[in-house]
């Protein structure tokens, strides 16, 4: 076969793949509604038995959650989500939101955009765990 028509149908096959996940619903991004951010904890977190408090972020594209080990944050990354506990990690407030430093070379830091509302009861929430 040809080089130029196995190139082209390598990348036809490509791009339809790509629309067809597209079309079926498989790129959208996650969004952690509070009913279900305790089940995406707990499948991160097997251990973590109950998530007591749910504090979703805008738009649902994070939340602060807090469970009997401490608090910790869940948010969504692809279709995927990516959760860890904030237990010894320093939190900044910035113009935007929060920065949290995670320690981590997976996820060394992370922005969470909030309002000064959502920012006083995220604090207040963290303060009180």
């Amino acid at each position: 076969m040809p080089l130029e028509i196995l190139l082209v149908l390598v990348v036809g096959g490509i791009a339809g793949i790509a629309l067809l996940l597209h079309l079926t619903g498989n790129t959208r991004s996650a969004v952690l509604r509070p009913e279900d951010t305790g089940r995406a904890w707990r499948r991160h977190f097997p251990e973590d038995s109950r998530v007591e408090t749910v504090l979703t972020g805008a738009g649902g594209q994070f939340a602060l959650v807090r469970t009997r080990a401490g608090p910790g944050v869940i948010w969504g990354f692809g279709a995927d989500t990516v959760a860890r506990h904030l237990t010894g990690c320093p939190i900044r407030q910035t113009e935007d939101g929060l920065e949290v430093d995670f320690k981590d070379y997976a996820v060394p830091r992370q922005q969470f955009a909030l309002s000064p509302e959502e920012q006083a009861v995220w604090l207040a929430e963290l303060e009180a765990a």
